[in-house]
């Protein structure tokens, strides 16, 4: 099979999408789990997160274009705040729940079943059935002149993972 970016552009949107989106391989997925000013949690489903460096310690992901309401990017400029939850194989049906059109005043946290869960003083609330959790700090964005798509990076502030996963070189079984 061979396909020219001519024959790509002219392929149905849907096929097109799976097709680009399946050639980097292996994605993990994530829930991004922000809070408006106003109280209200949010939570969505990205595959685009990426390790930007380990001194300072940072992550990003990959924010499409802010064509339509991003509760998740408002949230995240609001409070400068967020959370990245590893999805596992028991919820990952929910997670990807996430990924539907809600009002801003209401919670996916709530109509996907997952539990949303504080840790100490920080304000973005984490997934309680995660088992991997990384609070992060806002740094900055960077425009995708190509497409449209920002990249948002964030400073590792903790991490929350069960004492068995990693080993004595800090690796993680995941």
């Amino acid at each position: 099979m061979h396909y020219t970016h001519t024959d790509i552009q002219k392929m149905e949107r849907k096929y097109r999408l799976n097709l680009i989106n399946c050639l980097s391989g292996f994605k993990s997925p994530h829930l991004i789990g922000t809070r408006s000013k106003e109280g209200t949690s949010n939570l969505a489903v990205f595959s685009s997160v990426v390790h930007i460096g380990s001194n300072p310690p940072l992550m990003g992901f990959i924010m499409r274009p802010l064509t339509v309401e991003r509760h998740t990017y408002d949230n995240i400029k609001q409070t400068q705040h967020f959370t990245l939850n590893h999805v596992h194989e028991s919820f990952f049906e929910k997670a990807h729940k996430t990924s539907a059109k809600f009002e801003r005043e209401e919670s996916e946290f709530e109509y996907c079943q997952l539990s949303e869960e504080y840790i100490g003083d920080f304000p973005s609330p984490f997934v309680k059935e995660s088992k991997l959790k990384i609070a992060l700090t806002f740094k900055e964005e960077i425009p995708i002149a190509s497409n449209g798509c920002l990249l948002i990076i964030g400073q590792i502030e903790d991490i929350y993972l069960p004492d068995e996963i990693i080993n004595e070189g800090g690796r993680l079984d995941l």
